[in-house]
């Protein structure tokens, strides 16, 4: 019986996980499509750089969400769509900035360096992509094992600090309309408390029961 539910749940798991990734590449595949037609308005760089950063920021957050979704009842092969949306969430990063560097730098990286220093959202930004480079290296199952659990964990909080600098990425770059970003910034700041909360509560699990074994 046990060995049935486990298969059950590892089929749904990688059911799951092509899902993710057919659904997280489709809007790529629909952007393609209307830039073959000329159908990406008047400005296409501004449309793709809003449509990359707006997904990688939204992989983002649902990789963050993954966990509080199973400790309050969740499948645990939910688990497992982590490693999916946050690779998705790297590689909608990768070419938002990928696109910025090419067709507004036309790959002129010392006018990039000036933008840094000058433009504060183009710093968050790249601080953002930067945090992402190791959790995307130490992805793989052979990085968790070569790492080991404990320090696998503390590595991949810095999905958090990418988050955050992507939310105030794209805060400092809307001047007019910042509701999509407060929300944004109101969903990472709820997520952050949670795992405040819960990082408090096994703590303080863990020293009752010392005190209960003296």
């Amino acid at each position: 019986m046990t060995r049935t539910v486990l298969s059950a749940s590892g089929a749904a798991a990688a059911l799951a996980q092509r899902l993710t990734l057919i659904n997280g590449l489709w809007p790529l595949v629909l952007c393609g499509w209307d830039g073959a037609l000329g159908r990406l308005g008047a400005n296409p760089l501004e449309f793709i750089l809003r449509l990359t950063g707006m997904l990688a920021l939204v992989f983002l957050t649902l990789t963050l969400l993954v966990t509080p979704v199973v400790v309050w009842g969740g499948p645990a092969w939910l688990i497992k769509l982590r490693r999916t949306l946050g690779l998705l969430a790297f590689f909608y990063a990768g070419l938002h900035l990928l696109g910025y560097v090419w067709f507004d730098k036309v790959f002129d990286l010392a006018a990039v360096g000036v933008d840094v220093l000058r433009r504060p959202f183009i710093l968050f930004g790249l601080l953002g992509f930067l945090a992402m480079i190791p959790l995307a290296v130490t992805s793989t199952n052979r990085m968790v094992r070569r790492l080991g659990a404990q320090r696998w964990k503390r590595l991949h909080r810095l999905t958090y600090v990418a988050a955050v600098a992507g939310v105030l990425h794209f805060y400092l770059f809307v001047k007019a309309d910042t509701t999509l970003p407060t929300v944004f910034a109101a969903v990472i700041g709820w997520l952050l408390v949670m795992r405040w909360l819960r990082a408090q509560q096994v703590t303080t699990l863990g020293l009752s029961g010392e005190g209960t074994q003296r």
